[in-house]
């Protein structure tokens, strides 16, 4: 057997219809309909693999929210929960960390950075309340 590893962090809907699997994929600033021939049963998969994910694993504060994948020699993806105001970036090890507090502002800012890494440097790192949210033993000072 053969392991790929997958993201499904753009995916938001599924569905099956006359041999098509469909998917709703979010492509950042538009969504993207794609239509794959396949059986009944990927449609179920992707069910029960979505049953999987949403039981939960981590505690409701701790919960992984959607990425989105950055050009940054720092990070690998970025995410915000505005109703939460929660940060979320994930670094090219697999750490993950989330900052609370962060405001739409700030958010945006660091979406639309020229250096991902030079703006979370100068303005997240050490200015909010972070945790980190998966077991990866690296980058015990991002929240210094």
């Amino acid at each position: 057997m053969k392991l790929s590893k997958v993201d499904l962090s753009s995916l938001i809907a599924i569905a099956h219809s006359e041999g098509y699997l469909q998917l709703l994929l979010d492509r950042g600033n538009e969504l993207e309909f794609v239509e794959i021939p396949a059986p009944i049963q990927a449609y179920e998969g992707l069910q029960d693999l979505n049953e999987i994910i949403a039981s939960p694993a981590l505690p409701p504060q701790q919960e992984l929210m959607p990425m989105l994948s950055v050009n940054s020699s720092m990070a690998a993806s970025i995410g915000y929960d505005k109703n939460e105001q929660l940060l979320q970036v994930e670094f090219h090890n697999g750490a993950v960390y989330q900052y609370s507090g962060v405001e739409a502002e700030t958010w945006e800012d660091l979406h639309d950075a020229d250096s991902i890494g030079r703006y979370y440097n100068h303005e997240i790192k050490g200015r909010y309340e972070c945790d980190r949210i998966d077991n990866t033993e690296y980058f015990d000072d991002c929240c210094d």
